[in-house]
């Protein structure tokens, strides 16, 4: 989808923001002329440290183009994922950045449609919602029910709820690049 160099430059933009953000850049670089910076995509940025997760914020459905996402999601990853400290100067170069671009979400009905490595899961219920991107099952090296368990747990809701007539389950692909 994304060439290698549309790839590095998603990349920078997401550093570029962060380090302007913490003062270590006084001005950003142009958005890219590249018409896929101007298209619409669901992404999520990653942050890792050492091999840690230190941010992760996405948005599902698009709502913005590439670069304006790029932009929104490296300072909510950086400074707004409740589950972390706000990045500081002295971690800006330990920092590593991932992207995740999804493709559009499918609503499934039988959990044989969903293919560990390759799918993400968001599940919807008027109780919670949540998601994983399909790199997390690979990483923990999860089963297929495994991975519906885990959505479950982050999206707070109780395993018995995959089986309720409420409950939405959708699969998405993602182009998932970083600097590593």
């Amino acid at each position: 989808m994304l060439s290698e160099r549309e790839k590095i430059l998603c990349i920078n933009i997401v550093r570029e923001a962060i380090a302007k953000k913490i003062n270590l850049l006084d001005k950003m670089s142009p958005c890219p002329n590249e018409k896929v910076f101007s298209d619409f995509f669901g992404l999520f940025v990653t942050l890792e440290k050492r091999g840690r997760l230190r941010g992760c914020i996405g948005y599902i459905i698009p709502h913005k183009s590439l670069y304006e996402t790029l932009l929104d999601l490296a300072i909510a990853a950086a400074f707004k994922d409740n589950r972390f400290d706000p990045v500081t100067k002295e971690e800006f170069d330990e920092l590593c950045v991932e992207i995740s671009i999804l493709s559009p979400l499918y609503e499934i009905t039988d959990k044989s449609e969903v293919f560990v490595g390759r799918d993400g899961l968001y599940i919807q219920h008027p109780k919670g919602s949540g998601l994983l991107l399909p790199q997390v099952a690979t990483k923990y090296n999860w089963d297929r029910d495994t991975f519906f368990k885990e959505t479950c747990r982050k999206a707070g809701l109780a395993e018995s709820l995959l089986f309720d007539k409420q409950m939405k389950i959708y699969r998405f692909e993602a182009e998932i690049f970083s600097e590593k």
